[in-house]
Parts: structure tokens; C-alpha cells; sequence
């Protein structure tokens, strides 16, 4: 049976999880995409790079964000949050949101070969790339972990 979950749950699903989705919506075309991500209790942040996912967000920067933790086809949990998504370009807000991506990740991957090549996308301040936050403004999440469907 889904129930809804708390907000005290919510947030644990946040904060224990580095994969997520999101959704944007611009010029009437809707988009979708997997990111690794990093939550800091306030702000979803995230590196990207130039591609239709930007050009969408910065015309409409309203984001759908979608989490799942998946134990079964009977027990899993599910967090949808709504924001709005904001490129980080002064210094201060980048380091920040870096050190935040970068204390983390590095804290659930335990492959020193990624962590140490060019596909690590938060290896230093300096690194390329596209440094982003979510403005989170509402969370909602479900959860099943009965067999009484």
C-alpha cells in the first residue's frame, strides 16, 4: 500500500541518494535527464555542460527533481521537489557548491580510478563545466513497502 512519506523521510531520501532526474520543460519541448547530484538540506547542486538541457533551463528555469530508492517492485520510496534551477557563476556560490558535490560524492564512491580521472566531474574549482543549484520551493514524496496491492 503507497503511503506519504514524512518530511523528516523526505529529506533522508535527499540527502542518501546521488542520482536523481530532472525535468524542464521550454519552447515545447519537455526533457528529462539523469544527474549525479549532491544536497546540502537546502539546494540540489550539480555540474553540467552546454547542450539542450541549458539552453531549456535558461529559458524556463522552473525544474520538476525526482528521486528514487528502489529496494523492490514493493518496496521503494519516491521524492518529487520543484524548483527553480540557477547556473552558479560568482566564485564564492561555485567553491561552495563544489566542496558540497565533492564532500558527497567522493563519500559513496569508492572507485579511486574514477576519482581520479578526467570523467570526475568535481575534482577541483577549476575543473570545466557548468556548476548548477536548485532552488528547492516544494517537496512531496510516496512510499510502498507492503505486499497488499
Amino acid at each position: 500500500m503507497e503511503q506519504d512519506l514524512s518530511e523528516e523521510q523526505i529529506e533522508r531520501v535527499l540527502y542518501d541518494n546521488v542520482i536523481g532526474h530532472m525535468g524542464c520543460h521550454a519552447n515545447e519541448t519537455t526533457y528529462v535527464i539523469p544527474i549525479c547530484y549532491a544536497y546540502d538540506g537546502i539546494y540540489i547542486y550539480g555540474r553540467t555542460y552546454e547542450g539542450l538541457k541549458l539552453q531549456l533551463l535558461r529559458k524556463n528555469p522552473n525544474v520538476c527533481f525526482q528521486i528514487e530508492s528502489i529496494e523492490s517492485m514493493i518496496r521503494w520510496k519516491s521524492v518529487i521537489c520543484w524548483g527553480i534551477f540557477e547556473e552558479l557563476t560568482n566564485n564564492e556560490k561555485r567553491n561552495r557548491a563544489i566542496d558540497v558535490l565533492q564532500n558527497r560524492i567522493v563519500a559513496v564512491v569508492n572507485s579511486k580510478d574514477l576519482l581520479q580521472s578526467q570523467y570526475w566531474p568535481f575534482s577541483t574549482p577549476e575543473s570545466k563545466g557548468i556548476i548548477f543549484c536548485i532552488h528547492l520551493h516544494k517537496k512531496t514524496g510516496r512510499y510502498s513497502d507492503s505486499v497488499n496491492y
